[in-house]
């Protein structure tokens, strides 16, 4: 009786439907970015099987591979999760499900419509904001729409809030005001060096101040949850949340290190950047702090897996983004591979994997059944874990290697001749990764047409 009970509040507060939309769309969206990533490796191979084809150009297959993976992955996945969490954490729905399923569609729509203007040839020449310029005012509409929805439960709260929704409140600001910032001050307002230098903050705002406290607000909902064990300091996690609010609206400019940028601006994003590896490393010890005493879990629990992995990777992404700031090592490795690697490992060895291990837990309770295949949720990991480091470690290598050809003032064809092996590697890691994702996706559907289903009260459901 208790269990239908709780069942009956959980349906109350949770639509499991859109949860499971934005899942879809969102696995829709990695499987495109995928295949573009792999087109742009093979035609640095030159085995591009898409080879004078004016629309699925290298260039813009590129900007796709891109733009799929941060607004088309990413923002449907974290759409899906606080679907999930927020009306948990505040024991109230979100304003209105007509709204919910409105912004589902409209946002499909603007990732269709980004996709389709780049492939024509409309993009904007913004990093992440090729977005064409008739999307934009559709996508500042969504994220305000977004922010509403999400927000009518939280500020209903009476007494002290979890930090999960600081940072959720926190990512609906901030992530309104990065996106209009990036996509409208270069185009109408600004431009020459003030244009770049507000695209260099939007470039890492973006994963800042959208990404990030999503992605750590969420990580401070699960872990707990899924560990059975309270946050190890609360306090600490207050310090993460205050000091990525400080430093990391700063980091942009060391995108753009030796321009006419003043130096003052300069010197700020290095110090920034730096503080930046002191704030990550708070909250990954709060973390780690809360494993202590149940190490166990990181081998026989798969979500945990997922979780502890990808922040062992934040903890090298942010010490690699540390040094390479600095002006000296700056020098070597702008715009070699070695900032590619430190891209990836970032946006799918972090980000992408936490939120596989988020699906990973969630599905089986929004189905009602058991995962499939135990064995394929194994190998999604494994594919994906190995494949991310041995990419991003292959082209950060390869980075090293382009910097000191082209400081050498070798012929130009020399630092391609020395990247050729690398790119190879890289083909190898990516499709590594794209069939650990593809065994997720067969396991997905093979669990969603399982017959073998399992009473709904057997799962918990206040998880």
């Amino acid at each position: 009786m208790q269990a239908q009970g709780e069942q009956r509040i959980d349906g109350q507060l949770v639509d499991r439907s859109i949860v499971l939309a934005y899942f879809g769309a969102a696995l829709l969206f990695m499987f495109v970015s995928m295949l573009g990533g792999l087109l742009m490796g093979m035609q640095l191979l030159r085995h591009n099987p898409l080879n004078g084809i004016e629309f699925f150009s290298p260039g813009r297959w590129r900007m796709v591979h891109t733009n799929a993976i941060a607004y088309g992955f990413l923002a449907n996945a974290f759409l899906g999760l606080l679907h999930w969490a927020v009306p948990r954490l505040t024991l109230r729905p979100v304003l209105d499900r007509r709204l919910s399923w409105a912004i589902f569609a409209a946002w499909q729509l603007i990732v269709l419509g980004t996709a389709g203007g780049i492939l024509a040839g409309h993009a904007q020449a913004l990093e992440w904001g090729e977005t064409p310029v008739w999307v934009d005012p559709l996508a500042q509409v969504g994220l305000l729409l977004v922010a509403v929805n999400f927000m009518a439960p939280i500020v209903q709260l009476r007494g002290p809030m979890y930090v999960t929704l600081w940072y959720f409140m926190a990512a609906f600001v901030w992530t309104f005001l990065t996106y209009a910032m990036g996509n409208f001050v270069p185009q109408y307002f600004v431009s020459g060096t003030s244009a770049g230098a507000v695209g260099g903050l939007f470039i890492h705002d973006l994963v800042g101040l959208f990404v990030t406290p999503l992605g750590w607000g969420l990580m401070y909902y699960f872990v707990p949850i899924i560990l059975k064990k309270p946050i190890w300091s609360h306090g600490l996690s207050l310090v993460g949340f205050w000091g990525l609010a400080f430093f990391y609206p700063l980091n942009g400019i060391h995108h753009f290190l030796y321009t006419p940028i003043p130096m003052f601006l300069q010197y700020g994003a290095i110090v920034s950047t730096i503080a930046v590896e002191l704030v990550v490393t708070t909250v990954l010890i709060n973390f780690f702090g809360t494993l202590w005493g149940r190490g166990r879990e990181v081998v026989t629990n798969l979500p945990i897996r997922w979780f502890y992995t990808g922040m062992v990777f934040y903890f090298l992404t942010c010490l690699q983004c540390a040094l390479q700031t600095t002006l000296t090592f700056q020098a070597l490795i702008h715009f070699t591979d070695w900032v590619v690697g430190h891209a990836h490992l970032v946006m799918f060895g972090v980000f992408s994997m936490w939120i596989f291990g988020m699906m990973t837990y969630l599905i089986p309770r929004l189905l009602g059944r058991e995962w499939y295949s135990r064995a394929a949720c194994e190998w999604h990991f494994w594919l994906s874990a190995v494949g991310v480091f041995v990419m991003a470690s292959d082209l950060i290598l390869a980075g090293v290697f382009q910097g000191w050809s082209w400081s050498s003032l070798a012929p130009w064809y020399d630092s391609i001749a020395v990247s050729i092996p690398f790119w190879a590697v890289r083909i190898v890691a990516g499709l590594a990764m794209f069939a650990g994702f593809l065994v997720f996706v067969w396991n997905l559907w093979m669990t969603w047409r399982s017959a073998e289903e399992i009473e709904f009260s057997s799962v918990p459901v206040t998880a």
